[in-house]
């Protein structure tokens, strides 16, 4: 045991005989990440391996460096230059180790992506420094639209977007420095940069981070002649006044749901008898269309948008519906056979 560091001081007591009063490390090592050796009068007998390791929490993280001492009376310089090589390879490993194992916290961008149908996702943001109560924390988009506020230790859900509303949720733990925020039932729509921006009781900004979401679009295919298909959308509960419409890529109306109840009177007639949604859809948040007897000339992308009574935008999804193409069957008969049948 050459030197040990645990608890904020230097556990002298805890080091071999042989180095005692040669070592030293510096005292703010913990914010610097400079976590070098210092030894003393090197002879040698010091000649030989050493290694340095980190422990946080369960991981483990290790460097080994052989040290050469020269047997011939050299000049000082080399000894100090086998020192500093040796401090520099054990720090870069260190601090290499660290910052691969804590990626989250120091990348300033950061890229997610997620199948579609996912229940939720996470926006991962993170910072090493612990933050004081009255921070506050403000999640946007790159529109600058609020997707979720926390401040003075509570969530601010008056202040941010509709869109967002009921859908996001902050791990807000200023101890750890874990921001991450959730987003339930993630759709193509909200592929987005997310800014995650950390500041003071002044609105000096102390922390920034962008995680840029790229949700898959949901493809769905279905062989000719199925009996139905259905386009899967699922989300929060809604209120009793929610509008739902569904749209084709010629922008006519699938369906149509509006004051708890079907609209198939504004509904396209092609579309007609052939659409159907769930009774209970806004207590469930299951806004899935049902369509009968899809035809080749179904395919093509879908699109539900969802409204509160004013006419605001509350969710959004795309769906690419492809129905396959009917197997072309070749006539095989032979002319001879062709001359028997008649």
């Amino acid at each position: 045991m050459v030197h040990v560091y645990q608890d904020g001081t230097n556990q002298l007591n805890k080091q071999d005989n042989l180095y005692c009063g040669r070592t030293k490390m510096n005292e703010d090592l913990l914010e610097t990440g400079d976590l070098s050796l210092t030894l003393k009068y090197p002879t040698e007998r010091d000649s030989g391996s050493y290694i340095c390791t980190v422990y946080r929490g369960q991981d483990i993280l290790r460097q080994k460096v052989v040290l050469h001492h020269l047997k011939a009376p050299p000049p000082v310089w080399p000894k100090v230059l086998v020192v500093l090589l040796f401090l520099l390879v054990v720090v870069l490993g260190v601090v290499g180790g660290l910052l691969f194992h804590f990626r989250h916290y120091f990348m300033s961008e950061y890229q997610v992506v997620v199948d579609p149908g996912e229940e939720s996702v996470q926006l991962p943001c993170k910072t090493i420094t612990r933050l004081p109560k009255d921070t506050r924390v403000e999640w946007t988009d790159r529109k600058n639209t609020k997707v979720h506020v926390y401040e003075n230790g509570s969530d601010r859900p008056e202040e941010q977007n509709q869109f967002y509303r009921n859908r996001t949720k902050m791990k807000r733990n200023l101890k750890t420095g874990d921001l991450s925020l959730t987003l339930k039932y993630p759709t193509d729509v909200d592929t987005n940069t997310y800014i995650c921006r950390v500041y003071d009781k002044e609105g000096e900004i102390l922390r920034e981070k962008q995680v840029i979401l790229n949700v898959k679009v949901l493809q769905v295919e279905v062989d000719p002649g199925a009996e139905s298909v259905q386009l899967s959308f699922r989300t929060t509960e809604l209120p009793g006044d929610t509008i739902v419409v569904w749209w084709d890529r010629n922008f006519r109306k699938v369906h149509v749901y509006k004051n708890g109840s079907d609209r198939p009177e504004e509904q396209n007639q092609i579309y007609r008898n052939r659409t159907k949604m769930n009774e209970d859809l806004l207590e469930t948040g299951d806004l899935s269309l049902t369509l009968k007897y899809p035809r080749d000339g179904d395919s093509g992308w879908f699109i539900c948008l969802v409204f509160d009574k004013e006419g605001k935008r509350l969710r959004e999804k795309r769906v690419e519906l492809t129905v396959k193409d009917r197997v072309q069957v070749q006539d095989v008969t032979s002319p001879l056979m062709a001359e028997e049948s008649v």
